[in-house]
This record gives C-alpha cells, sequence and structure tokens, in this order.
C-alpha cells in the first residue's frame, strides 16, 4: 500500500507481458492499490515487471473463479489486460460484461495491432511493431540494417507509458462525466505518435527517407557515438553552435575543420577529424574532460555501470539496482486478499481471493488450487 499521488485508485490487472505489466507496475509505484492476476502455465513477466503489487494465480476458464473475479468489479477503478482481441470477450470479461456491472471502470486493452485492423489478430512483437511505424528505419545508419533499440521504444515508450497515460487521462475525464472509457492502446499507435517530430520534418523536407543521413540518426557527425582508445564509446550530442564550438575546443579541432558545420558536404571531414581525436584518449578520459563543460559528450555505459554516474547518485534514480519512479512512493506489497479487503469487498470474497495461489507459489511449482 502507498501514499502516492494515485492513493485510493483501485487497479484490476490481467497480466499479459512487457508493456501491460509495465504499466501496472508504474501505477503501483505512483501509489494505485494493484492486484495483478497471472494465468496458470504462464511465464512470469521478466525483469522484475511484476513487482510492486500482488500478484495471483487464477484460472479464469473456471467459472467459480470467473465469479470472483467478476465479483472484484464494483469495487474497481482500473481494468487492465494484455490479451489478444476477443480473449477477454470468451472469458466474460470484456468491456460490455465489465461495464454491465461497474460503469465507472475505465477497461484498458493493451495490444501491439490494436482491437481493430488487418494484423490485430496476429502475433507480434516490439521489433514488428516499431518496423511498420518507420520508428525502426530511423534507427539505422547510413550503409547498415536498422537496430532495435532493445524493446523500448514499442513495448515500454509507445505502448506501456501510452496505457498509463491513457488511464490516467480517462481517470479524470471519469471525474466530470461519471463514467468510464475502454481504451483500445496499440503499440503500434503508440509508437507512431512518438515519431510525430520525424513525420514533422520530413513533410517539410527536413528529413530523408535515406537511413543515417539525417541530423539526428548519425548522419550528421555531431551527432554520433565514437569509438576511443580503449575500445569503448563516448556519446556526442553538440547540435547547436555554441555546444559544437565547446565541443571542438574539447577534441583540438583545427579551424578548418570547424567551419561551415552545417554543410552536409563537409560532413566526411569532419567526420574523420572526431574520429581521430577520440581515438587519443579512454572513455573516461574524456568523460573526465568534458564535465563541466558545455560539449555533450558523455561515456557510453553499459547496465553495471549506469547505477554508478554521479549524476544517477546524486538523484537517486536506483533502488536495490532497479530503477526507480521519481515521482512514486515507496510501496509495501500486501497480500491479495489484504488488498481486496482494504477495497471494502464482501469477506466471503475476500476469503476466496485468499486461496488463489501467490506469485511465489506459482514460481515453484506448486498446481494452481
Amino acid at each position: 500500500m502507498s501514499e502516492g499521488p494515485l492513493h485510493g485508485i483501485r487497479v484490476l490487472e490481467l497480466l499479459g507481458i512487457g508493456p501491460g505489466p509495465f504499466a501496472g507496475m508504474m501505477l503501483a509505484d505512483l501509489g494505485a492499490d494493484v492486484l495483478a492476476l497471472r494465468r496458470p502455465g504462464q511465464v512470469p513477466g521478466g525483469g522484475g515487471l511484476e513487482r510492486g503489487r500482488p500478484v495471483a494465480g487464477v484460472n479464469l476458464k473456471d467459472t467459480v473463479t470467473a465469479d470472483v473475479v467478476r465479483g472484484l468489479l464494483p469495487s474497481v477503478d482500473v481494468l487492465i489486460e494484455g490479451y489478444r482481441p476477443g480473449v477477454a470477450e470468451r472469458l466474460g470479461l470484456g468491456p460490455q460484461d465489465c461495464h454491465a456491472v461497474n460503469p465507472r471502470l475505465v477497461y484498458g486493452r493493451m495490444t501491439g495491432w490494436g482491437q481493430t485492423g488487418p494484423l490485430a489478430t496476429t502475433a507480434g512483437h516490439d521489433i514488428n511493431y516499431i518496423a511498420v511505424t518507420g520508428a525502426l528505419h530511423a534507427a539505422t545508419r547510413h550503409g547498415q540494417p536498422p537496430t532495435p533499440p532493445a524493446n523500448l521504444l514499442g513495448d515500454f515508450g509507445g505502448g506501456g507509458m501510452y496505457l498509463v497515460t491513457a488511464v490516467l487521462a480517462a481517470l479524470v475525464e471519469r471525474a466530470h462525466t461519471g463514467t468510464g472509457r475502454v481504451l483500445d492502446v496499440a503499440i503500434t499507435d503508440g509508437t507512431t505518435y512518438l515519431t510525430s517530430m520525424l513525420y514533422g520534418m520530413h513533410r517539410d523536407g527536413q528529413w530523408r527517407d535515406e537511413a543515417g543521413t539525417n541530423l539526428l540518426d548519425t548522419g550528421a557527425p555531431y551527432y554520433d557515438v565514437y569509438e576511443c582508445a580503449d575500445g569503448r564509446h563516448v556519446a556526442i550530442g553538440a547540435l547547436e553552435p555554441q555546444f559544437f564550438a565547446a565541443l571542438a575546443d574539447l577534441l583540438g579541432l583545427a579551424p578548418e575543420v570547424r567551419a561551415d558545420r552545417d554543410d552536409p558536404a563537409r560532413w566526411p571531414a569532419l567526420r574523420e577529424a572526431i574520429t581521430a581525436a577520440v581515438l587519443t584518449r579512454t572513455r573516461d578520459e574524456w568523460a573526465a574532460l568534458a564535465t563541466g563543460t558545455d560539449a555533450c559528450l558523455t561515456p557510453v555505459l553499459n547496465l553495471s555501470e549506469a547505477p554508478r554516474h554521479g549524476q544517477a547518485l546524486a538523484r537517486d534514480i536506483f533502488a536495490g539496482g532497479m530503477p526507480r519512479l521519481p515521482l512514486g512512493h515507496a510501496t509495501t506489497v500486501a497480500s491479495a486478499a489484504d488488498v481486496v479487503r482494504a477495497w471494502g469487498v464482501n469477506p466471503e470474497l475476500a476469503d476466496a481471493v485468499a486461496q488463489w495461489p501467490s506469485a511465489s507459489a506459482l514460481d515453484r511449482g506448486i498446481a494452481h488450487a
């Protein structure tokens, strides 16, 4: 339980994978009381995304169990589900079923393609979703294939964050209208929205479809990653003229190389000069030299190094080795039964929930009751 900004908001989460659990985690970190339900045999969500709230194992195909879940609905503000289109309806937990019981419910649906369209019922993953939006093409060096940015862009940027934003907006709307809303949240939709600036630049003739030739896709030599003397890398983002001047001073670039840096015809020579300069020192030497300057040069850190960086330490953005939500509050994870008792459900329902196995029991291979 938490006293965070969403304290008092009750969320029932039908666990999916990736963006759904991320959204459930974020809502819990913001203070909502979240109860997550995992199907028997479902692989636990990776990377600790199930933290911050109790996870119970339920077989929603069992009519008695499904009736208990439906009995919780009048006490819930938000339901989020990450099933393929039609699955929740077949379980008797689709939007119409739920709104018949609780018209104030905000019902969030998290899928890759959305509830409609020619791909709606087909499988896919982050790499597929971002591929059709144009976003993956933008993550391409000239003459090389696109490089997926892990699954950060689609699953979590265009998916989980989009779902949380939509849920919060719907809760604000409900405060005025008194009724809930169905949210058809698709990773493809959210990722496309994230590319708004690129589409605007493309429309205005400021972004080319030829990968790796633009200002922000490593086409510009002052917005790229460079290898250092020790084989590690630094990131350079000296876009503005004053920041580029600071970078040029830091690297000791010759005046003739620094001139007319916005002329793409001069980019090959400038790239060659930056490459040669960066290779003269190690990554950490460059990082130390750049500290306190506006050269926009930073070390490329791995996941072992990043939590120890001075900025991360000063901002306290890791807790127990895991990123924490700066706006959020620490939560104490109660049991599923404790959560629903706090929701005020009748004792019989709470007792039934108490019989559901916990995530830890499921992960130890204990059979579903």
